[in-house]
């Protein structure tokens, strides 16, 4: 692949910077509006800088969707994408428009281009790490602030009420950082922030696994016989059924937004016949008592967190690294089987694949003359896979799979979390 070098036009004034960190509850929660402005990007020809040979990375289109906007059967090569494609770059729009995003051409002043993130900012000293600002889905003592702490150590931790408005706050410089959760051992995918990271112009730039440590939280003095109700975010509610049958509660289980938001609420209303389900430090923060400790079904539950940032890092390969994509796939059969042997031809191992419906062509119709008009979904599909971008074969393997796709975008090249991971203390609650 020929590395290419991208060419902005920014405007300075639209840089938002606020006077100091503000915090994104449900009191201030428009602070953040949603605001989606997206410009083409030219690329020029010659070899960039290492940021732009990173950039150039996250522009993959297939080369049938470039041959067929120049309006010619002429078949184009990669090199004649390099010189006249205008291509996407972590959302910008592209002459292939998929209507992912709404578009609001009359704004056109986009953040400055920033320095690129270096390993550094991936451990963080103390130093460093308190100038961050990182923002996280919840309020003070859910695993999304642990979680950030545990990727930012020292960081200040802003809390949004919704996943968008964290992102939100990174895209106009309230946040340095996000950290939000994709994936948990147990319950799976959280599909909202796939779906947030196409939307939204972020870079991928580390990741986190947290084990998760489930308590069963009430105001001092209440005793589990006396309680009617427990309150939690769903896969909490879920992820502790079991253990909630054997401690023996007649109790209803409602859902809320958080772990943490349900410890507030019960201390916030004094609700003495209510339970909650979250963790040791929302115990401590709101003044609550921990009825039974560890009461999650399985030891092993841990939530996998993705950091985000303006800009990417510039990947490596002294250290073991993970890229993150997501493509549209043509019309024809054995798209997905073709995308996928790219990579296991060149030993490339998949940690994750993830199907998401295209919002906007959400069903095609196919007319066949043998068995009638039948329709079939149209989905996206995130992969995550074993390699960093500054592999020769990774490189090779995306540009085989532009061959297939419609459309193809890198969320981010990122070191992977090696950290030794040991399972949430305890087996059984302590009474």
């Amino acid at each position: 692949m020929q590395a290419v070098s991208p060419s902005h036009n920014l405007n300075s004034s639209s840089i938002i910077r606020p006077s100091k960190p503000r915090k994104l509850n449900r009191l201030n929660r428009f602070a953040v509006r949603c605001v989606h402005r997206y410009d083409s990007v030219q690329f020029p020809n010659g070899v960039g800088s290492s940021r732009a040979d990173w950039q150039s990375s996250c522009a993959i289109l297939s080369s049938k969707v470039f041959s067929q906007d120049q309006g010619s059967g002429e078949k184009s090569t990669p090199h004649s994408n390099s010189d006249h494609l205008a291509a996407a770059v972590n959302g910008h729009q592209t002459s292939l428009d998929l209507n992912l995003v709404p578009i609001d051409k009359n704004n056109k002043p986009q953040p400055p281009a920033q320095k690129p993130l270096s390993m550094t900012d991936l451990s963080p000293a103390p130093m460093h790490g308190s100038q961050l600002r990182v923002a996280y889905q919840g309020v003070p003592g859910a695993y999304s602030e642990a979680a950030a702490g545990k990727a930012y150590p020292n960081c200040e931790a802003i809390p949004c009420d919704q996943f968008e408005a964290a992102f939100q706050a990174v895209e106009l410089w309230i946040a340095d950082r996000a950290v939000l959760p994709v994936e948990n051992s147990l319950g799976g995918s959280i599909h909202r922030n796939y779906d947030l990271l196409l939307r939204h112009r972020l870079h991928i730039v580390g990741e986190v696994q947290l084990p998760v440590h489930h308590c069963l939280l009430a105001l001092p003095g209440v005793r589990k016989e006396y309680l009617t109700r427990v309150i939690s975010h769903p896969q909490a509610l879920s992820q502790c059924e079991h253990k909630l049958t054997k401690l023996g509660l007649n109790v209803t289980r409602e859902a809320v937004d958080d772990t943490a938001g349900a410890a507030e609420y019960i201390a916030n209303n004094n609700l003495r016949d209510t339970a909650a389900i979250a963790s040791a430090r929302a115990a401590e923060l709101y003044g609550l008592q921990i009825l039974a400790d560890g009461i999650q079904d399985d030891s092993g539950n841990v939530t996998r967190f993705v950091m985000l940032a303006r800009d990417p890092i510039i990947p490596r390969t002294d250290r073991p690294f993970k890229t993150s994509i997501v493509f549209a796939h043509d019309k024809g059969t054995s798209v997905l089987f073709k995308v996928l042997s790219a990579f296991a031809f060149r030993d490339i191992s998949l940690r994750k694949i993830e199907s998401r419906p295209h919002r906007n062509r959400p069903i095609r119709l196919v007319d066949d003359a043998n068995v009638g008009t039948a329709k079939h979904f149209e989905y996206l599909f995130y992969v995550d896979f074993e390699a960093s971008m500054a592999e020769v074969r990774a490189q090779n393997a995306l540009a085989e799979v532009q061959e297939f796709t419609s459309f193809l975008r890198v969320l981010g090249s990122y070191p992977m979390d090696m950290t030794p991971w040991c399972p949430s203390r305890g087996d059984e609650p302590s009474l």
